[in-house]
């Protein structure tokens, strides 16, 4: 899709927790249409655009969810959040990206996203659960807290109704009452160690991973020694922070000393 500049009207501004609030917008449908896994840019002045995983699924009724992570000490994070707390409309630029679902697969998902990175891995389940109810989905989402996990009861929800979809809990710090539930699974370390220690063959998977240039390449390596596919894993980093090669071969992660 070719991008486009347009105005979209703010209709709610949640906080969903103290450091994340979720921002609802409404346009034109078929100016706001975009594949999931795609990014939007919101102008925050003339020379300044801040990027944002596009968190719904295009449903064709002009809505535009966002999750935004709010960090005081930054400026721009400040500005930002004033201006979606008092601003009617917003200026955004639509769609970015090629991290997205592929329509014609019908492969296992595999999908590992940290903080707000599971904006883009929501709208990427929501599409792939409309085309698919019964697609096989794992969803690995890490935080520091089990609190930071802003919208658990989502993923959790996924997992009670589909039969196919399994929900990670992957926290660096111990949550404070044990995390249970149907198809909900948790795990204790960073999300790299996690996926080393409980995975076993991705031959057959399509990968999607949303985070930090060092944390989503980090689950690359792991996830190489496991079968990963260079021409079926996609992530947003792989454009700005590009690596060579991509996907390490299992022979040169074992003279590093990571195999």
């Amino acid at each position: 899709m070719t991008a486009r500049t347009l105005t979209c009207q703010v209709t709610e501004v949640e906080d969903l927790t103290p450091d994340v609030f979720r921002v609802t917008l409404e346009g034109r449908a078929e100016a706001v249409a975009h594949a999931p896994g795609q990014y939007l840019e919101l102008k925050l002045d003339d020379a300044t655009w801040v990027p944002f995983s596009i968190a719904n699924a295009h449903g064709g009724d002009g809505v535009i969810e966002l999750h935004i992570q709010h960090w005081p000490e930054r400026g721009n994070s400040a500005r930002l959040r004033e201006l979606v707390q008092v601003a009617e409309r917003l200026t955004l630029r639509l769609p970015g990206g090629d991290c997205v679902l592929d329509p014609e697969s019908t492969r296992p998902l595999l999908l590992v996203a940290a903080g707000t990175g599971f904006a883009q891995m929501k709208a990427i389940v929501e599409a792939a659960l409309h085309a698919d109810p019964e697609r096989r989905i794992d969803l690995w989402w890490a935080a520091r807290e089990h609190r930071d996990l802003y919208l658990e009861w989502l993923p959790r929800e996924w997992a009670e109704t589909h039969a196919g979809v399994r929900f990670h809990v992957v926290t660096e710090k111990a949550p404070e009452e044990p995390v249970a539930g149907e198809r909900v699974l948790a795990h204790l370390g960073r999300i790299d160690q996690a996926l080393a220690e409980n995975l076993d063959d991705i031959a057959g998977h399509d990968v999607y991973l949303s985070g930090s240039p060092g944390m989503v390449y980090a689950c690359v390596d792991v996830l190489a020694s496991l079968g990963l596919a260079p021409s079926r894993v996609f992530s947003d980093v792989f454009a700005y922070a590009p690596r060579e090669p991509l996907v390490p071969t299992v022979g040169s992660l074992v003279r590093e000393g990571r195999g």
